[in-house]
């Protein structure tokens, strides 16, 4: 057994709350399903997340991967439209099984205005009904889209950040190095949120979060195992869908990396800013002394959580060139 990295007590009580509101559920491969419905319940309709806030919200359905079905892309823009606006392209997490386009949708919205932006949350296919690569392909294809209708949705095509957290956050790496090896768009920076991206879960971290806190070692097992079923720990397995795996980390776009030092992530996510050093590209890594998974969303007032939202907002400032 290794001991774990205690949590910063003022997260306590948020952790508590993610565990009973999100994780009531032990999920595994037999409750996927189960999650899923109880999921559902728990993601706020798109019309209570916006509120009073001005923006205009659609739904566009958009060619999906070539000889893969349609994906839809929700876009959230400035009420009254924006010119040469940064965007940001947001993939939701959910272990690769579970959630939709509109999980995180409020904070989507909240940058959308801090920045006068547009906001894109894409639709992927959950695995086991759709293995690895259909989701990183399904975001992929949504990238693309949003590249090619740059000007009708009045972006600024090289001012675009791929975001996600969790299962986004590996889906977001995964396009990365997609759009660098199939000299796809050109991307302005990759916000990747206590990232999955790392199939074998074996590092100290993973054991050391084996049956307690949130999205532990347990849960992984399932969403890998569903995502990549006999691929999984072999050579095989495609390091789009598990960047761990890719061989070279040059040439990609500036990535910032957010991880809490409590949670099951904190390894794979410290790696991957290292190995990126290591090949002359540009990484800033932010691992959050007794953070849980998640950490920021759920104990929001928490010192620690102000200076994680912090310190996102002055990288996106700084990588958008924004005032």
């Amino acid at each position: 057994m290794t001991t774990p990295v205690p949590y910063d007590p003022e997260l306590e009580p948020g952790l508590a709350a993610f565990l009973d509101l999100v994780e009531r559920i032990p999920l595994r491969a037999d409750t996927i399903l189960a999650n899923r419905a109880h999921f559902a319940t728990i993601i706020p309709p798109i019309d209570q997340m916006v509120g009073d806030r001005p923006v205009d919200v659609e739904d566009r359905t958009v060619p999906g991967p070539p000889g893969a079905p349609d994906i839809v892309l929700t876009i959230i823009r400035p009420r009254g439209g924006v010119t040469d606006a940064p965007a940001f392209y947001s993939i939701h997490g959910g272990g690769m099984v579970l959630g939709n386009r509109f999980f995180g949708v409020d904070g989507l919205i909240d940058d959308v205005l801090l920045f006068n932006a547009v906001g894109v949350s894409v639709e992927y296919r959950l695995a086991p009904e759709n293995p690895a690569p259909a989701a990183v392909e399904d975001c992929y294809a949504g990238l693309v889209w949003l590249v090619d209708n740059a000007a009708e949705l009045g972006v600024d095509p090289g001012r675009i950040v791929v975001t996600g957290a969790s299962a986004g956050g590996g889906l977001s790496a995964g396009v990365a190095l997609m759009a660098r090896d199939l000299g796809g768009p050109s991307i302005m920076g990759q916000m990747l949120l206590c990232p999955m991206i790392d199939d074998r879960n074996e590092s100290v971290s993973t054991r050391q979060y084996d049956g307690i806190g949130a999205w532990d070692r347990n849960n992984n097992d399932t969403g890998w195992n569903a995502l990549l079923g006999s691929l999984r720990g072999t050579e095989h397995a495609s390091p789009y869908a598990v960047p761990a795996r890719a061989t070279d980390l040059s040439n990609l776009p500036p990535a910032y990396i957010d991880v809490g030092a409590a949670e099951i992530f904190r390894d794979e996510a410290t790696e991957y800013a290292l190995r990126i050093w290591a090949t002359g590209g540009q990484a800033e890594l932010h691992v959050w002394a007794g953070g849980y998974h998640g950490f920021a969303g759920f104990s929001p007032g928490a010192e620690v959580s102000r200076a994680a939202a912090a310190a996102r907002l002055s990288w996106l400032r700084r990588i958008l060139r924004a005032p």
